[in-house]
């Protein structure tokens, strides 16, 4: 049993996003299709330009599946605008530091606001979400709150979140540092063994 190059983790990624069994969440019993695909942290930058080359890959033909990315960071940042406080919130940050930034502006984030925007953003025709910008949004977000309140809305639509950590199937620890709560409703999309694979 060998350990699996974040490389060959990343390739294995478009043949099972394509496979109609996960974009019809068929297999996985009566669970929501929710995925974790975890990686280390220092892959960040590798991560986010494979993303950018997995959506062109799938929603171009012979694919031309219905993909959303949700960035989280992003979504905060368009929330903040939408506010009319973005400015004010770079100001501060840059005055008082990060720990004002984050002590004024949580308040502003909560968890309703944020899946408010996601549902207006999803039109309710994708087959696919792909969730990013869940290390950049700590510690104002927190990932199994977004997941925990994803579920209502997205049930029949598979939802892959790429965590810079560990998700060991019951427990996501942000960064391999910062334990999040249990979480077992989803499911480790790539394994990081070919045991598994």
């Amino acid at each position: 049993m060998s350990v699996l190059t974040i490389y060959q983790r990343l390739d294995a990624l478009l043949p099972k996003l394509q496979d109609p069994r996960l974009l019809k969440n068929r297999g996985i019993g009566n669970e929501i299709g929710f995925y974790i695909f975890d990686y280390e942290p220092e892959y960040e930058p590798l991560v986010q330009q494979h993303v950018i080359r997995l959506k062109s890959e799938l929603i171009n033909p012979p694919n031309q599946i219905n993909v959303i990315e949700v960035d989280l960071y992003k979504t905060i940042l368009n929330i903040l605008e939408e506010r009319r406080v973005l400015q004010k919130t770079f100001e501060l940050e840059a005055s008082k530091g990060n720990a004002a930034l984050a002590k004024t502006i949580t308040p502003l984030i909560r968890a309703e606001q944020v899946i408010t925007y996601i549902q207006r953003k999803i039109q309710g025709s994708e087959q696919l979400i792909l969730m990013t910008g869940v290390g950049a949004s700590y510690p104002l977000l927190r990932s199994h709150t977004i997941l925990n309140n994803l579920h209502p809305i997205l049930d029949k639509v598979p939802l892959v979140m790429f965590f810079p950590g560990s998700y060991d199937g019951s427990e996501l620890r942000l960064f391999n540092t910062f334990k999040d709560d249990n979480y077992y409703r989803a499911f480790p999309l790539i394994p990081h063994t070919e045991r598994y694979l």
